[in-house]
């Protein structure tokens, strides 16, 4: 059995440019990427916080320092310059490489830059308990 996780994120990112006649893709500034550990070519969902629209595409790499976040191809009739978005990227993990995974998230500031890096471990459950069986807390 595999979990899907999530891998890397970028929180709040602020769209730069739309470019609807073009092939496709999310260009993002290599600085950001690299902050979280996303890779060119990377499957992601981005998810545009201004009006809720999700879509799956994958990513170019920007210029560093550029703070692009380039809405491209079809999904840039999603999302507008100035809205923010939350890109993510997932893993399919066992539940025994779960146990040990921590996703790397990057909150980025006005101009797209990181501005804090968190660590989220994954908590698994417990152990289930015997059918019928009580525990204090």
């Amino acid at each position: 059995m595999l979990i899907k996780l999530l891998r890397a994120k970028i929180h709040h990112a602020t769209v730069t440019q739309t470019q609807a006649n073009y092939h496709g893709s999310i260009t993002i500034d290599s600085d950001l990427m690299d902050a979280c550990g996303l890779m060119g070519n990377e499957a992601v969902v981005v998810a545009d916080c201004e009006n809720g629209n999700r879509f799956e595409t994958y990513i170019i790499v920007g210029k560093a320092g550029s703070g692009i976040i380039g809405i491209n191809g079809a999904a840039a009739r999603l999302s507008e310059v100035g809205h923010r978005v939350i890109i993510m990227s997932f893993a399919m993990l066992t539940p025994e490489e779960a146990e040990h995974h921590e996703s790397r998230v990057v909150i980025a500031d006005k101009s797209n830059r990181p501005a804090e890096r968190v660590v989220h471990a994954t908590r698994t459950a417990p152990p289930a308990e015997p059918v019928g069986q009580r525990r204090s807390f």
